[in-house]
């Protein structure tokens, strides 16, 4: 399965890099995306580097989730697609 990084997590003045907010294509409620808490995204950032982080929580009412990692993303993998496993 496939998503989308949409946005870092972050409030009015701080911004986690550690954390990414993720759009799945059909995922469209609260129900669906908590089946997925738990699973492992692995987010492809050059050919030969990827980090792979888990899903820990809901963002939203959308179907939005959010997934940490141990270490900050850089900020090219905005709007990058990724895989959940």
């Amino acid at each position: 399965m496939e998503g989308k990084v949409i946005s870092f997590r972050r409030g009015r003045f701080n911004q986690r890099n550690n954390q990414v907010i993720i759009e799945i294509p059909g995922i469209d409620s609260r129900e669906r995306a908590s089946r997925l808490i738990g699973k492992k995204v692995v987010v492809k950032i050059s050919e030969k580097v990827t980090r792979v982080g888990r899903i820990t929580r809901l963002h939203g009412k959308n179907g939005l989730v959010v997934a940490r990692f141990k270490r900050g993303l850089p900020a090219y993998v905005l709007l990058k697609t990724c895989e959940i496993a």
